[in-house]
């Protein structure tokens, strides 16, 4: 019996440590924010005429994301915050990728979703997104909208920038993602 004691008190004590160092909501919530200017910075710096098309669009939803491959199969993970332009309203989101086909490494990136209807931003918020697509390609915006170099059209109304490490990335890829609420910072 005291043995078992014994083996049990350092889990008793990691479990107590856990709990002290636990993040509230609101720092979670902070931290995620945080995180999204960080990205947007990047972005500006990398594209600055994004800074002008997220401005002028509905709303912009800026994720960062870590993934690793292995072989045959990998995945990923990450958090982000959806905001609506109009009323400033911030929705925390998290996301999971997965992914297929010949592969290995460990990836940071970041998205970030620049959406020009209110419709496709409460999509995107309310219903959650399934999200499979790759490409390569630069475009414009056809309105007479603000500048979308490097930005690719992931669904009518809808652009994607994608940045790496190294910068602006240059393929897009959003491979298997299942973009929803973070009903745990919401």
């Amino acid at each position: 019996m005291n043995r078992v004691k014994l083996l049990m008190l350092p889990a008793l004590i990691l479990v107590s440590a856990l709990n002290i160092f636990a993040k509230s909501k609101e720092e979670k919530q902070a931290e995620a924010r945080k995180k999204a200017d960080q990205v947007l910075a990047r972005l500006y710096k990398a594209k600055p005429t994004a800074q002008g098309a997220i401005k002028a669009a509905a709303g912009y939803a800026v994720f960062s994301n870590a993934g690793m491959k292995i072989l045959m199969a990998g995945g990923g993970k990450g958090r982000g915050i959806a905001v609506d332009n109009a009323t400033q309203k911030v929705v925390y989101m998290k996301m999971r990728e997965l992914q297929a086909g010949l592969g290995r490494g460990v990836k940071k990136f970041s998205t970030i979703f620049i959406f020009e209807t209110k419709e496709k931003l409460d999509e995107f918020t309310n219903s959650g997104w399934e999200f499979g697509a790759q490409t390569t390609a630069a475009a414009k915006t056809s309105d007479g909208g603000g500048s979308l170099e490097g930005a690719v059209a992931v669904s009518p109304e809808v652009w994607m920038y994608q940045l790496t490490d190294k910068g602006l990335a240059l393929e897009l890829t959003g491979k298997g993602t299942k973009y929803s609420k973070d009903d745990e910072l919401n």
